[in-house]
């Protein structure tokens, strides 16, 4: 356990309960703790008083993560930045592990999420509460890109993760760590020739009208998930336990569902704004899942039930 038991603030008779993020207003993860947030409260009849602190207003994820850890926030949202409290966290954004959407969702339901997990609790102070979609990789270029060759070589943004550059590197790129928000002007300046995201952030900085091309590679699927203070969590009463519990479940589902909607509805922007959009061929996407099980091994050297993990997803294609 990580310090004091956690003691829940009240306001007129009601628990505040803070939940913090990084994403911006109307992206997947915001969409998904405002949900949450619903939920608990109407599941209570107001006893919970769910505040949602979007856009790094509770501070950058290293720091929220900490408050949430120390209970001083009770929950927050992220991804794989876990992974530096517990390595197997960074399973969930293996590259080229899932066939699509559908099959990523029942591995999150199932088996995969529960190893995942194993063991986390009791090492982090945190319960993870679901998992839900921010959406798959895609890669944006200058350049149109046919086949793997064409990856070769170019200058790529990645963000400052080990995965991440072993899989540029397993791509023959120069990866080029940097934060997202640099980007533009990179390309501007042409540090780099392109990058790698998911639509939502594609579309909330209009990539395509910089780099016309996007490929859709699908290589990483973007995992963030709902973690909840161990000590907050423990202490609630059954019942709203159980509210907490159901109302994760109910979310993620929510997020899941509107998953495939949201990339149609980026396909057509993307389309509209003058961007050009290719679908890899059979032979390019077998030489994408090559190059992403070349990065497998550093999960075997970090992760004691790695080989489990990945065998698990099988079932669920």
């Amino acid at each position: 356990m990580l310090g004091a038991t956690v003691a829940p603030s009240f306001a007129a008779d009601k628990i505040i309960v803070k939940i913090a993020g990084m994403k911006p207003e109307g992206e997947p993860e915001t969409v998904g703790m405002k949900l949450f947030a619903k939920y608990v409260m109407e599941a209570s009849n107001g006893k919970y008083d769910v505040r949602v602190f979007p856009n790094s207003q509770l501070g950058k994820e290293d720091a929220y993560i900490a408050q949430t850890r120390k209970g001083i926030i009770q929950i927050c949202a992220t991804g794989t930045q876990t992974s530096s409290l517990f390595p197997a966290m960074a399973m969930l954004e293996t590259p080229m592990l899932y066939d699509n959407l559908e099959h990523a969702h029942r591995a999150m339901n199932g088996e995969t999420f529960k190893l995942i997990n194993k063991g986390f609790p009791e090492k982090s102070g945190l319960t993870m509460m679901n998992a839900f979609p921010l959406g798959f990789r895609h890669f944006y270029t200058k350049k149109e890109i046919k086949s793997i060759d064409d990856l070769k070589g170019l200058r790529m943004r990645v963000p400052n993760i080990p995965l991440y550059v072993e899989f540029a590197k397993q791509l023959g790129q120069s990866g080029q760590p940097m934060p997202f928000a640099e980007v533009p002007s990179a390309l501007d300046q042409g540090t780099i020739d392109g990058g790698d995201s998911p639509f939502s952030d594609i579309t909330a900085l209009k990539m395509y009208e910089i780099t016309k091309n996007i490929t859709l590679s699908g290589h990483i699927l973007v995992i963030h998930s709902l973690y909840i203070n161990n000590d907050f969590f423990n202490n609630l009463p059954a019942e709203d336990k159980k509210i907490f519990t159901d109302a994760a479940k109910h979310s993620a589902e929510d997020v899941w569902k509107m998953a495939a909607e949201t990339e149609k509805k980026a396909v057509e922007e993307i389309t509209k704004g003058g961007g050009k959009i290719s679908t890899p061929s059979p032979e390019f996407k077998a030489a994408l899942v090559k190059a992403g099980q070349g990065t497998w091994k550093l999960f075997y050297d970090t992760v004691p039930n790695a080989k489990e993990i990945l065998d698990s997803v099988k079932q669920y294609q």
